[in-house]
């Protein structure tokens, strides 16, 4: 019997995404209550700044008490606070600056397209020279340039309603739980020591990306390590306590003496032991800690002798100090499930405190001890 040819049931390739969906944006990772937040911010902004300039600035003059680019800051003030571009001496500056340029354009080159080429271009370098890049700066000075306007005033609402968008700014973003203008402040040692990049790192990426970025280089530092510890989370998230916890745990009960507890903790060098009913469920925890402070020594000072003294059993039948586990243990246990992935615990070791917990199966039962350091290397492993 002649065999069949062999067909290729593979599915085809899927055809490429038509080329005009490169043109539509992206979509914004920003909820709906971050949207009214940016856009009451921008009405309460434009309207506190146009009500004070025209209170400000003189009646039935020339000079108009708003200036149509200041609606453009607003959008950075307000949707983007923690932009380089959105920064008060950057809104200050950039459309004050602009604005002279395009007068001092006007000047020297009159009226016409190639004023306000030039115009917007003088704008752009001064703003980089003044470390004061602002988009609507541009605007500011085209708009002098258009409108053929050459007095040096006209700079005056500009800078006016600039400083005020500026204060209703801080006000808003700051009532609404947005640090503006941002101050980055130096990270601790042990978030530097979670990067898998330094900050000369970083510098030698942006240096060689060599663009102009509407993010602050602090700010782009913490969305790399955030992203590094969702990947941690991720790959993590394959492993459970179970495969990496150590199994069979030196325990205790609630009646061990004191002085067997003790010898417990030094002899198998660990920091903490679970107290355990007869059903080997979660009673409790006894550390070192407990140890130390029941006793009433310093770590710093002889301590050794007096704690023995402190473990040394009563003779008689009554005692005015702790003689078993039960008696100093902590009762409230943090545990975790032995099925639980080990990104999980990941804030709980980073941000309690904790260094070792107990692991329970589902009818509560102690089967194991998880680590700070168990998981520090599992994810080391994964990497």
């Amino acid at each position: 019997m002649q065999t069949p040819p062999a067909t290729d049931t593979a599915r085809p390739a899927a055809a490429p995404a038509p080329r005009w969906r490169d043109w539509l944006p992206a979509a914004m990772a920003v909820d709906g209550r971050e949207r009214l937040r940016v856009v009451l911010g921008a009405l309460l902004g434009i309207l506190a700044a146009g009500l004070l300039a025209h209170a400000l600035l003189p009646a039935g003059g020339s000079l108009p008490w708003l200036v149509a680019p200041i609606g453009a800051s607003a959008v950075l003030v307000f949707g983007a606070p923690s932009s380089p571009f959105a920064h008060p001496w950057a809104v200050l500056g950039g459309n004050t600056l602009s604005a002279l340029a395009g007068m001092a354009c006007v000047q020297l080159l009159g009226e016409g397209p190639a004023t306000a080429a030039v115009a917007v271009a003088l704008a752009i370098a001064v703003m980089f020279s003044a470390r004061c890049l602002h988009p609507p700066g541009g605007a500011c000075a085209l708009l002098v340039a258009l409108g053929g306007v050459a007095q040096p005033e006209f700079a005056l609402p500009v800078l006016l309603d600039s400083l005020l968008l500026v204060a209703a700014g801080i006000a808003y973003n700051r009532a609404t739980g947005r640090l503006y203008p941002p101050r980055p402040a130096p990270a601790p040692a042990a978030q530097l020591a979670r990067r898998s990049f330094t900050d000369a790192d970083l510098d030698a990426v942006l240096g060689r990306y060599n663009q102009v970025l509407d993010v602050s280089r602090e700010e782009l530092a913490e969305l790399l390590e955030q992203a590094q510890v969702q990947a941690w989370r991720r790959r993590a998230g394959q492993l459970r306590c179970v495969d990496v916890m150590s199994t069979e745990p030196v325990s205790v009960s609630f009646g061990t003496p004191l002085q067997e507890a003790w010898a417990l903790l030094r002899r198998h060098r660990v920091k903490s032991l679970p107290v355990v009913d007869r059903a080997r469920r979660i009673a409790g925890i006894v550390t070192l800690a407990d140890f130390m402070r029941e006793a009433g020594v310093d770590a710093q000072h002889g301590w050794a002798q007096r704690l023995r003294d402190w473990l040394r059993p009563t003779p008689t039948s009554h005692s005015d100090k702790p003689e078993t586990v039960g008696q100093i243990m902590t009762r409230q246990v943090r545990v975790v499930s032995a099925e639980r992935p080990i990104g999980e615990l990941l804030p709980l070791f980073a941000g309690t405190g904790h260094h070792h917990v107990p692991v329970i199966d589902h009818e509560r039962r102690l089967v194991g001890i998880i680590t700070q350091s168990d998981v520090v290397r599992a994810l080391a492993r994964l990497e």
